[in-house]
């Protein structure tokens, strides 16, 4: 057995040997499920209703307000404001509409006043102005001579027919769910990367100030101990991963026959009935037709490449310091690209996928693990993703060589703080 394999061993075992890799390997999933157990029984309780005061003095707006599930509304125009005033601090109301009469319309533009304990929610803010809004409207044409009976007779809705240049129809948030599932395999490259990526600096971190690496370097040379970290890390973290794939997907299934959780949510099943005109098939049939294999192989050839690159620097970290509180100057660079990665994923591929930023961004090797998975489902030419691939690699062997080097000598370096002016030295050596 070469010097490699035998590195890689003793890292992955030690790796799985460890009492908090155990822990985490089986309480992580239980976790997962409790949680994912909670959010359902919590989501499926009623929402308490909340009461809302009208102290309507035009008595124009009172009967706009209409009771739902969530809000009941009282008609208190005859009650003093003070006393109405009051009765919010004392929570008999959650709040109260207060809304003057004015001969002008237009003066109730900044006239009407809620009065609340705790700030309301965007949604009702919303919901109420615009219900204010549409009445003002529709008395203000009334009082130029327009007759709004038949002018919401004459309304016309259009819902556009989303058909392909190639004759199929389509469904509108295609985009969304395109970047959804390119955002699924970007955050998994990115997770694995944070949390293995660590463990791979923490180990170097150990051994370094425990002096057991003094002994090892006389042996083998600094960069297969490197790659033999990196690696180990890696089959430990896949493992672990498989595990909390299976324990989590016992535990739903187990959950979902003891105690019947209901996945779907009222607010999801009424948003499916009110969205009638939205065909499921449609969504379905556009989700089979996504190049999932191809994402599949493309996801593990940027994973390996992605977790390679960064975690070389990782390690690179680790024997530049003398302890974790040392690696803060240095982490901060290495997570950018990665945050980068996401928001160019969100804020720029879903609107342009094939933009200049979402291409650019999708050949540099520090961030074409997220952007260029987030671009596949859109049809990327094969020649962009070769280079984007071939590039990432390049870089990846480049990363290794560099972090080597700085492996190398900050390995056996101790009792000084490093600085980036002392790493560069480094790599003059």
């Amino acid at each position: 057995m070469g010097v490699l394999s035998l590195i890689i061993k003793r890292e992955f075992i030690s790796k799985v040997r460890n009492k908090s890799f155990i822990v985490m390997t089986f309480v992580s999933p239980i976790i997962f499920v409790a949680v994912a157990a909670l959010i359902g029984y919590l989501s499926s309780m009623k929402t308490e209703v909340k009461h809302i005061g009208i102290h309507d003095e035009s008595g124009m707006f009172v009967n706009e307000f209409k009771n739902s599930e969530s809000y009941k509304y009282h008609d208190v125009s005859k009650i003093d404001p003070k006393i109405l005033k009051d009765s919010v601090s004392q929570a008999n109301y959650e709040g109260v509409l207060f809304i003057p009469e004015k001969d002008n319309l237009k003066d109730y533009e900044k006239s009407i006043e809620y009065v609340s304990e705790d700030s309301p929610s965007l949604g009702f803010i919303a919901n109420t102005e615009s219900k204010l809004s549409e009445k003002l409207l529709r008395k203000n044409l009334t009082n130029q001579g327009v007759d709004t009976v038949l002018l919401d007779k004459s309304k016309i809705d259009v819902t556009m027919h989303l058909t392909k240049a190639s004759g199929e129809e389509t469904v509108k948030g295609l985009n969304e769910m395109k970047v959804g599932v390119g955002s699924v395999f970007g955050y998994l490259i990115m997770m694995f990367i944070i949390i293995y990526g660590n463990m791979v600096m923490r180990s170097v971190i150990e051994e370094k100030t425990s002096r057991i690496i003094e002994i090892i370097i006389s042996s083998i040379k600094p960069i297969q101990l490197m790659m033999g970290k990196i690696i180990g890390t890696t089959l430990a973290g896949i493992l672990q991963f498989v595990i909390w794939a299976i324990v989590g997907m016992i535990l739903l299934v187990i959950a979902n026959l003891v105690f019947g959780l209901n996945t779907s949510t009222p607010s999801t099943e009424m948003a499916i009935e009110s969205a009638k005109l939205v065909d499921i098939k449609l969504y379905f049939t556009e989700f089979l037709k996504l190049p999932l294999l191809s994402m599949a192989v493309y996801f593990l050839i940027y994973f390996i490449g992605g977790y390679f690159l960064y975690s070389s620097l990782y390690a690179a970290i680790g024997a530049a310091v003398d302890n974790e509180t040392d690696t803060q100057q240095f982490m901060f660079p290495v997570i950018m690209p990665l945050m980068l990665g996401v928001y160019i994923g969100f804020f720029t591929v879903m609107n342009e996928p094939h933009g200049t930023v979402a291409t650019i961004f999708s050949m540099i090797p520090f961030t074409s693990p997220i952007v260029m998975l987030m671009r596949i489902p859109f049809g990327v030419p094969f020649y962009e993703i070769a280079l984007s691939i071939a590039l990432l690699f390049a870089t990846f062997i480049a990363i290794v060589w560099v972090a080597s080097k700085i492996y190398r000598v900050g390995i056996l370096m101790y009792g000084k703080k490093t600085t980036w002016k002392e790493l560069i030295k480094w790599l003059k050596y």
